[in-house]
């Protein structure tokens, strides 16, 4: 017996993929407002505003031209998330510098905020989908999947469309699934469930 790995529609995976656009968005108006706020200052250095402006504009084309970047092209998607740390936080340690606390700080905690959404995304890639094995089951989750050993697994019910994975800390995981399961699939996981749980599943 073999283990099997499903693809699966994970809701808070799939909220993260529709909201990415929005959140590049954010971060090309905060690069722009920031260009925007320099060139009207006392001394703007040209160049760079130009890449502040370059970088916004980038961004911009990335969220109209790929529909779901972060599913059509996630390294390129994860690039210029990477992108927008690097500008946001070190506007925010510019502001600081400069003795503008309350804005620079708030950028900073921006800069936080899409580091975490970076790790999230990166899970988001490689990891929508549950996995049945010898050793327990794994379960998709943000920031990161879960693992359950069998002895903390109180039921799993599935069927051609969906999978619904029970705890024993009562917690219970439903998935639709983004491919029917073919008829062995499914015999596959009641095998696991009669053998670890005493249950056909």
């Amino acid at each position: 017996m073999n283990g099997l790995t499903l693809q699966v529609i994970h809701p808070a995976f799939q909220n993260l993929k529709r909201n990415g656009r929005l959140l590049h968005l954010v971060a090309a108006a905060l690069i722009a407002a920031h260009a925007i706020a320099h060139f009207n200052g006392p001394d703007p250095n040209l160049l760079y505003l130009g890449c502040l402006l370059l970088i916004a504009a980038d961004i911009v084309i990335l969220v109209f031209a790929v529909r779901n970047a972060l599913t059509e092209l996630p390294k390129v998607n994860l690039f210029f998330r990477i992108i927008e740390i690097i500008f946001i936080a070190g506007i925010g340690a510019e502001m600081i510098i400069k003795q503008q606390y309350w804005m620079g700080s708030l950028h900073l905690i921006m800069g936080i905020a899409y580091i975490y959404l970076l790790y999230c995304e990166r899970t988001v890639a490689r990891e929508e989908r549950i996995s049945i094995h010898h050793t327990g089951i794994t379960v998709p989750a943000l920031p990161e999947s879960r693992f359950y050993i069998w002895s903390q697994i109180k039921k799993i019910d599935a069927d051609y469309s969906s999978i619904t994975v029970n705890t024993s800390q009562e917690k219970s995981y439903r998935f639709p699934l983004k491919q029917n399961l073919q008829f062995e699939e499914l015999d596959q996981i009641h095998e696991f469930c009669r053998h670890y749980l005493g249950a056909a599943g």
